[in-house]
């Protein structure tokens, strides 16, 4: 699985090309349905390929655009090694392709730049996650979704014989685990020989610990982004003392993470974090409300006010529908908003272009289904400041 950071998201946005192909598609991790999502991305490509050229790209061009995409069709091991959902995005000269933990639905935009709205849920603080599975022999993260979790590759080392033996090489340490022979799967505390038992191995775990903490701190970017820790009850204490991650949950999940159905791992995981989401976002919508009672200028349903306010940093908080596009552009000489009928290579989708400037100026997005959008119009809004009626 993929790890997506808000450097991600602004490599997207700064990729304004004449065409941009925004694709997304459910995959599957196992069985036979995962045998129909090379066939799925082809039909879909087709599809982009047929709008390209309608719209006037010579064969040439196109075929240049789409090949990131249609090299990965004849890939066994890439299809083998799917998570929940697949994202590509190709323009002039650049490509990224993530496999995510989102359940996407089937959907192509070309515009003049990349569609992100699906993936607000994966950056917005209203439903991306980690889950820290800790072991002395195999320290594991997970990202996780409201619909899924997947393991991330971790660039550090994962075990504590490992760690201790590149933190300290001129230190010799006979380790043997104290329960299990070392066996993995029972987690076992390793005891280093010619030290006091207790004292030596809360040191060294605890070492190992800081490390884990180091790569970890390192490895995301977004640190507002929730993480649940999960191990034998002894270990999540230590791990606690050794770390600086700002936004570890006080609420973990104790037992062998070795052992966990990453599907039961996922709904124990998902009991503890979704609260604190859905609070974000009931907090969220109880202050439009308020505000919307008072007839205050600092919330906006109207989609101009909204834009123009998140260019220029106005949005503290915005509500975007899922699944749906209000295609313009926003004329950066006049700050006018302009509507269109369809997306082209001078417009692109309104709603996630305010997203995005959103997101950029450090506000809160919430990507929510259309029936749960607060207000009757295409967003909703709450800003830092009165703003003035366009």
């Amino acid at each position: 699985m993929d790890i997506l950071n808000p450097v991600d998201l602004k490599s997207l946005i700064a990729q304004q090309g004449k065409w941009s192909v925004s694709l997304y598609m459910p995959t599957h991790r196992v069985g036979r349905e995962q045998q129909q999502d090379p066939i799925r991305l082809k039909n879909l490509l087709a599809e982009a390929q047929a709008k390209l050229l309608a719209n006037g790209l010579r064969r040439p061009e196109v075929e240049k655009l789409m090949q990131p995409a249609e090299e990965l069709l004849g890939r066994i091991n890439f299809w083998r090694h799917q998570s929940d959902g697949l994202a590509v995005f190709l323009s002039n000269d650049f490509s990224a392709i993530y496999r995510l933990p989102a359940q996407f639905e089937e959907l192509l935009v070309i515009a003049n730049s990349f569609h992100i709205k699906p993936l607000l849920p994966l950056l917005g603080r209203g439903g991306k996650f980690y889950i820290l599975a800790l072991s002395l022999n195999n320290v594991r993260l997970f990202q996780g979704t409201p619909d899924a979790i997947s393991e991330i590759e971790l660039n550090f080392p994962t075990s504590i014989v490992e760690t201790l033996s590149t933190d300290d090489p001129e230190k010799h340490l006979d380790l043997h685990s104290s329960s299990g022979g070392g066996n993995k799967a029972q987690g076992g505390a390793a005891i280093f020989h010619g030290h006091d038992p207790a004292d030596e191995q809360k040191n060294n775990i605890l070492r190992f610990f800081q490390a884990v903490n180091q790569g970890v701190n390192t490895l995301i970017e977004d640190k507002t982004i929730p993480i649940i820790l999960a191990g034998v009850d002894y270990l999540l204490p230590i791990y606690r003392e050794a770390n600086s991650y700002q936004n570890v949950l006080e609420d973990g999940i104790t037992g062998n993470p070795d052992r966990e159905d990453l599907s039961e791992l996922h709904e124990q995981a998902w009991k503890i974090v979704k609260p604190v989401f859905e609070e974000g976002r009931k907090s969220a919508f109880e202050k439009y409300q308020q505000l919307k009672g008072q007839q205050s200028a600092q919330v906006t349903n109207d989609l101009s006010t909204a834009v123009k306010a998140a260019r220029f940093g106005q949005v503290e908080t915005l509500f975007v529908p899922l699944g749906v596009q209000v295609w313009g552009r926003f004329d950066e000489t006049n700050h006018k908003v302009n509507r269109a009928s369809q997306p082209s290579p001078e417009n692109g989708d309104l709603l996630d272009f305010a997203a995005v400037e959103t997101i950029l100026n450090s506000g809160q997005v919430f990507a929510v289904p259309r029936e749960q959008l607060p207000g009757d119009g295409d967003l909703a809004a709450i800003l830092r400041y009165a703003a003035q009626t366009p």
